[in-house]
């Protein structure tokens, strides 16, 4: 079993929550799809709202996640021989396990399997990857096979179940790279990324930035906790 999925959440705190899920199950004889509100007991600020469009009157009298239609599916297929898919996938089984739910078979991180597998790319959002890979190219036809995207929105970004379906398009373009368990693999592996994203220094090479301004890189590895896993991995490496 194949699970593409994504989250969408209060916010990015370690105290946030997930608010909406969607997901898409492919296997042998099946294909499985939902879009769900949830409420786990915290409020949306505003500024998540404005990126993900979910409000609190919204999110009031729906089921936290353990009640929902979402859980139940997660549960009856969490085997170590499914797969489960998603876009920073760590970030997503984070929010899965605040939530109490342990996956315990294998997972592909399409984010960071892009970032070794196709590494000339610009950015590696899941809306650039979109449009820089035109994975949109089928997705309207392929929409009309979930009842809850003609429903529930028009392949919208931070729609949880349109994400989920990026996904699922981003992974069929990386299967055409590598095999199901080369993407397993490369999951797990560290990208050495080349350049800094972000900071005085956003486009430069970090072999560069680390010859003529070491403290720099130094005082990023101790200052920024939530620093991305490959970029610490790399900061670390060219130190």
């Amino acid at each position: 079993m194949l699970i593409f999925l994504d989250v969408e959440t209060t916010g990015l705190e370690s105290s946030d929550k997930i608010c909406s899920i969607g997901l898409i199950g492919v296997g042998k004889n099946e294909l499985f799809s939902v879009y769900e509100l949830l409420n786990e007991g915290k409020k949306i600020p505003p500024k998540a709202s404005s990126i993900n469009h979910i409000t609190n009157e919204m999110i009031q009298g729906k089921p936290p996640l353990k009640e929902s239609a979402a859980w139940k599916f997660l549960q009856e297929h969490n085997q170590e021989d499914a797969t489960l898919v998603a876009h920073n996938v760590s970030f997503d089984m984070k929010m899965l396990f605040e939530s109490g739910f342990v996956w315990m078979g294998k997972s592909i991180d399409t984010l960071r399997v892009t970032k070794h597998l196709i590494p000339e790319c610009d950015y590696f959002s899941l809306q650039f990857l979109r449009y820089e890979l035109r994975l949109y190219k089928t997705e309207k036809k392929e929409a009309l096979k979930y009842p809850q995207l003609k429903n529930e929105c028009d392949i919208l970004p931070h729609n949880a179940l349109s994400d989920a379906l990026l996904t699922k398009f981003l992974y069929e373009c990386l299967l055409e790279i590598k095999g199901h368990e080369e993407l397993v693999k490369l999951t797990k592996k560290n990208v050495l990324v080349a350049k800094l994203d972000f900071g005085k220094y956003s486009g430069r090479y970090i072999e560069e930035i680390a010859m003529y301004d070491r403290g720099y890189l130094e005082w990023v590895l101790s200052n920024i906790a939530d620093l991305d896993e490959d970029l610490r991995y790399s900061i670390e490496r060219y130190l």
